[in-house]
Formats: C-alpha cells, sequence, structure tokens
C-alpha cells in the first residue's frame, strides 16, 4: 500500500518543482540500479548523483525499498499502458493478442532498464509479490481475450488463465534471453513470440 511520501495526499500535493524532484529521484535511482545492481546503490549514492541531501530523498521516499517498489509499479502500469493504446479500436480478440504481445516485446526494448530491474525483482522475496502482481493484471487483460475468441470458435476451448500464463511466459522469457544482446531486432524477437503463442493456443 502506498505511504503518503510516495503517494501525496491532497494537503502535501506536490508543487511542479516537487514533481520534477521526485521525478529526478526515480529516474536517476533506475540508471543505477540497473548498472550497479539494487544491493550496491545506497540513497547516499542517488542524492549525491543529484547533488542533494539525505533529506530530500526522505521527503520522497520512506525507503530505498519504498523507492524501488514505486519503480516497479510505475513500470509495469507504464506497460500496460502500452498495451491497452496499442490494441485500441481493434475488435478482434487475436489480432488485440497479437498487438499486446508485440507491445510489451518493443516496451522492454525500449525500456532495458526497467525489464533488467523486473528480472532482478522476481528474484528478490520483497520484491517477487509485485511482480506477481503486475502479471496477474496482464494474464487478467488477456483473459476476456482468450474467452471472446473461444465463443467465436477462433481458438480451441481451454483454460483462458492458464493460457494467458502461458503466453506471458513465453513472451516474457523470449524478451528477457534477446533485450540485453547487441544488435537484436525487436520485431524480430515479437514475430517470434507472437507467432508461437498464437499457434500454441491455436489460433494459426
Amino acid at each position: 500500500m502506498a505511504t503518503p511520501k510516495d503517494d501525496p495526499s491532497p494537503a502535501r500535493r506536490l508543487t511542479p518543482r516537487g514533481t520534477q524532484r521526485r521525478r529526478q529521484i526515480i529516474d536517476l535511482a533506475t540508471m543505477r540500479f540497473a548498472s550497479d545492481g539494487y544491493h550496491p546503490t545506497s540513497v547516499a549514492d542517488i542524492v549525491d548523483g543529484l547533488g542533494v541531501g539525505k533529506g530530500v530523498f526522505y521527503w520522497y521516499f520512506e525507503s530505498k525499498e519504498a523507492l524501488f517498489e514505486e519503480i516497479l509499479r510505475e513500470a509495469q502500469k507504464d506497460l500496460r499502458r502500452g498495451q491497452q493504446r496499442a490494441v485500441a479500436n481493434t475488435p478482434d480478440p487475436i489480432d488485440r493478442m497479437e498487438r499486446g504481445i508485440r507491445a510489451a516485446v518493443h516496451w522492454s526494448f525500449e525500456h532495458r532498464d526497467l525489464a533488467k530491474l523486473v528480472e532482478f525483482a522476481q528474484t528478490d522475496e520483497r520484491f517477487a509479490h509485485l511482480v506477481r502482481n503486475g502479471r496477474a493484471a496482464l494474464v487478467a487483460d488477456a483473459v476476456p481475450l482468450l474467452e471472446e475468441a473461444m465463443v467465436h470458435g477462433l481458438i480451441p476451448p481451454g483454460n483462458p488463465e492458464q493460457l494467458g500464463y502461458a503466453m506471458l511466459g513465453v513472451s516474457t522469457n523470449l524478451t528477457l534471453v534477446y533485450v540485453h544482446q547487441p544488435g537484436q531486432d525487436p520485431d524480430a524477437i515479437a514475430d517470434v513470440a507472437a507467432d508461437f503463442c498464437l499457434r500454441g493456443i491455436g489460433a494459426r
């Protein structure tokens, strides 16, 4: 649950300058966590990089852990928003699933630092539940599409939640293998992920 420090109440609504400062902390921390690792990076490293004191940090975040949690939550929301934009005004459920898969692959390539942090978070019990929750939300987005596709005979009957997790697992793991390798083409990875997933559910 968000605290007053990382989700300001109306009484402590941030000024434009405060919002900018908070954004600077998040952006620098994201870069440092991705390049140096979560554990080696200290609050001092973050504030020194911005040229401010620790009091500034603790005005916005109660701890390094709270900051990292906020980064994860923002990343997951941004990914879902990207998928929703990609599938907007696309009535066919199979097309929507394909566009969603492609959007997720491209999001990871465009936000490599965040992809790396999500990969780390799933291995740390303090943060793994946030990754699980985020993936459950993505699957929940896919379930109605899978159900619709089954109703219209576009794919064979099955358990839509299980199929959603299977598709997510394939596309996520395939992307993580290649996202940090130099010279990889996100379109090519998206092609493989979409084709494999749609074949797997019987859409092709």
